[in-house]
């Protein structure tokens, strides 16, 4: 099949390299995606070597991962190979390309030997988030549109394809000054917010607290993820109270789990239900101590970003939704909940809904009022 005309690639490959990772001479540039993503994987090689710095190339092909969960004996599945350590434990900037030819290839596979790989991952992980914390380590996330993304989103490729670029702004002539605007607006947001303390949302079948006090706001701004349009914090790992319902099926291991309600007491999930695949739901909850906790706590701002499409990176941007993620948080927030589980949940606030933040009305139905 054609690949994405070029220049809208090499666009997309400049605000990456340039705006996204920063990236600056003789750095090691860790590039990772599958075969379908080679004209953007293509670009960004070029350009990172024109900027005097390290690529190295990790290419996957499909149905490796199915085959490894299939096959692989406990300390095969338990094994990180040099191969993972060396963006998480050495690169200085780190580009994932999602490029997935089937979104669902993991669907048939048993939950507890994903859990047990995962788990012997959690140091791995811990590792990769406190070197980007301490500004060591430079990470984004990008997705290139594939037939199966454009499937899960009830689209024709070309359309896909539109929304995506469109998403991150590079339809417009400089991508990287919107990007630069929404950052500001993004950061009087958190400005405002820097004091607060407890926040209130009422939705459908939604009443929950929480308290960030003490917690920093993340401006995701274009350079983590790529679209963005973000804002996240950890919130106080014990205070989160009440019940919420997620309006939008979450993809995670190939598997839709939809419908998801969550009851929190001190900060625990204790009680968690889901229309499809609850039982995945529940054994992610087991997973350790932490995959109870709330790690991650945003709210969406992307406006070019306007409907669900079955894809996280996307869909948690949406302009006028919250989402909460069990698991591990960021330690740039000041989350202390470790876990080898980082899930996202999305809840649409853009009708019936209200959220309160210390006594006053922060957002009514998605829009925002301060």
């Amino acid at each position: 099949r054609r690949g994405m005309t070029d220049p809208r690639v090499t666009k997309w490959a400049r605000v990456l390299v340039d705006y996204s990772l920063a990236v600056q001479p003789e750095q090691l540039v860790v590039i990772n995606g599958t075969p379908l993503a080679a004209p953007l994987i293509r670009e960004v090689y070029r350009l990172v070597l024109e900027r005097g710095a390290y690529p190295v190339v990790q290419v996957a092909l499909p149905g490796l991962a199915e085959i490894f969960y299939k096959t692989a004996n406990e300390r095969q599945l338990t094994f990180v190979t040099p191969d993972e350590r060396i963006g998480p434990e050495q690169a200085d900037a780190l580009l994932r390309i999602l490029s997935e030819s089937n979104t669902r290839a993991l669907t048939g596979i048993d939950p507890a030997r994903q859990e047990l790989a995962q788990r012997a991952r959690t140091e791995l992980r811990q590792t990769y988030l406190e070197r980007a914390a301490e500004g060591k380590l430079n990470w984004c996330v990008t997705l290139y549109p594939t037939e199966a993304y454009a499937q899960d989103a009830e689209m024709s490729l070309a359309e896909y394809e539109e929304f995506v670029l469109q998403a991150g702004f590079l339809d417009r002539d400089d991508p990287v000054a919107v990007w630069q605007e929404r950052s500001r607006e993004q950061a009087r947001l958190i400005a405002w917010l820097a004091d607060k303390r407890e926040v209130h949302i009422r939705a459908p079948d939604t009443d929950l607290r929480l308290s960030i006090a003490g917690r920093r706001f993340v401006n995701a701004d274009g350079r983590r993820n790529f679209p963005d349009g973000e804002i996240f914090t950890g919130p106080v790992e014990d205070s989160v109270e009440g019940t919420i319902r997620f309006s939008y099926p979450s993809m995670v291991q190939g598997r839709r789990v939809e419908d998801i309600r969550l009851w929190f007491e001190g900060g625990r999930v204790v009680k968690a239900t889901a229309a499809r695949n609850e039982e995945f739901l529940h054994a992610m909850l087991e997973t350790d101590e932490g995959a109870r906790y709330v790690g991650e706590f945003a709210f969406g701002l992307n406006r070019a970003i306007t409907r669900f499409t079955g894809n996280i990176l996307f869909d948690e941007k949406i302009g006028g939704t919250l989402h909460l993620a069990i698991g591990a948080g960021y330690p740039e927030t000041g989350s202390r909940n470790r876990s080898a589980v980082h899930w996202d949940m999305i809840c649409d606030l853009r009708h019936h809904s209200e959220v309160w933040i210390d006594g006053q009305l922060f957002m009514k139905d998605g829009e925002i009022l301060i």
